[in-house]
């Protein structure tokens, strides 16, 4: 099944952030993700529902986040994106604030086969 029919950006942002704040913390909770996306408690919570009935998030009984496997793969998915066009932006001269907010735009607006044709041409010419 494709992932982009079920879930919206907003659902990729959330995912993508349980992936980043993983990986810097350990372990995530609502008020984490609030925190790192500048959104309220509220909307995590609602948000946190949906994936979870979705099959793209797992709340344990200690209020705690983790991303299903589902879940993962489209947080690396989109992380990787965001990444790569963050990047590019910044070594083109644009100021790292602007490239973080324009990269996480870009990151939703392309589909996976144009990202891919995109990152690996890029890197066949870097090279």
């Amino acid at each position: 099944m494709r992932h982009d029919s079920v879930i919206r950006s907003s659902g990729e942002d959330y995912l993508e952030a349980v992936l980043v704040l993983q990986k810097e913390k350990g372990v995530v909770r609502s008020i984490d993700v609030a925190r790192f996306l500048g959104v309220s408690k509220p909307s995590v919570s609602n948000a946190v529902d949906l994936l979870q009935k979705g099959g793209f998030l797992i709340k344990d009984s200690d209020y705690l986040l983790s991303l299903t496997d589902l879940g993962r793969e489209i947080a690396e998915r989109t992380y990787e994106k965001h990444r790569f066009f963050a990047e590019l932006l910044t070594s083109a001269g644009v100021d790292s604030a602007l490239a973080e907010q324009d990269a996480c735009r870009m990151e939703h607006m392309i589909s996976q086969q144009s990202f891919e044709r995109l990152r690996d041409a890029y890197n066949a010419h870097k090279e």
